[in-house]
């Protein structure tokens, strides 16, 4: 009987994963019994430490799919075609969260679940692309052609991103402009602003943690389907 490889070595805990676990835990316990209830908004208002956090990593994991793929496409390296893959599957995870804590926080608010204004349309066609950039790397089993039709899709899609950041600038929109990333600087009180990069630092913690779990994942498929193609 043969030994087993490298990769298929029994792992320890991902100690990585553990701190990101700890740290949103931190962040979802400051924010809900630490932080004051917004003055106008309620409680309503602290969905925004996980709905604005979710959005900012689903777009660093969308741009970090479009950089690997634009570098795979120069490289031929398959640990790009990795990374991108990996990130745009977490990236996906965190876009269905931010869609969903966005009609929870927007009932109590607008009154409505959904309404189709710039940002959320965009941002929901966003999440169709990279779905549909999921399932393109599903359907095509020759790898090479694989990591080139989706580094194409993958950069493509990423250019949505700065329209979804800049819709509520050029469109009539519903959606409130950002109280964080804009010119006259952070408009919210001092507690809330620390809750919000805590929950912001905890969730990109948690990104990269997925994300090497992920790549792990993507190794470990690579190496049986090269063992597979060499007992051939």
């Amino acid at each position: 009987m043969s030994s087993p490889s490298a990769g298929a070595r029994r792992a320890g805990p991902d100690w990585f994963l553990l701190v990101a676990v700890i740290a949103i835990t931190a962040a979802f316990s400051r924010a809900i019994w630490f932080t004051p209830p917004d003055l106008l908004q309620g409680y309503a208002q602290k969905i925004l430490y996980v709905h604005a956090p979710s959005a900012w990593v689903a777009f660093l994991a969308f741009g970090v799919t479009a950089l690997a793929g634009a570098f795979w496409l120069f490289l031929k390296d398959p640990r790009l075609d990795r990374v991108a893959e990996s990130s745009a599957e977490v990236g996906v995870v965190f876009t269905t969260g931010f869609l969903v804590s966005g009609p929870l926080w927007g009932k109590p608010i607008w009154g409505a679940w959904w309404v189709w204004d710039a940002r959320l349309t965009l941002s929901l066609f966003l999440w169709f692309l990279y779905v549909g950039y999921l399932v393109l790397r599903g359907v095509i089993p020759e790898r090479d052609l694989r990591a080139r039709y989706s580094a194409i899709v993958g950069i493509l899609g990423a250019l949505l991103i700065p329209f979804i950041h800049l819709s509520v600038y050029l469109f009539n929109t519903q959606h409130p402009k950002p109280v964080i990333a804009n010119t006259a600087g952070i408009q919210m009180p001092a507690v809330m602003a620390w809750t919000f990069f805590g929950a912001l630092a905890a969730f990109t913690l948690l990104y990269v943690a997925l994300v090497r779990a992920r790549y792990a994942l993507a190794n470990e498929r690579d190496a049986l389907d090269d063992a597979a193609t060499a007992d051939r």
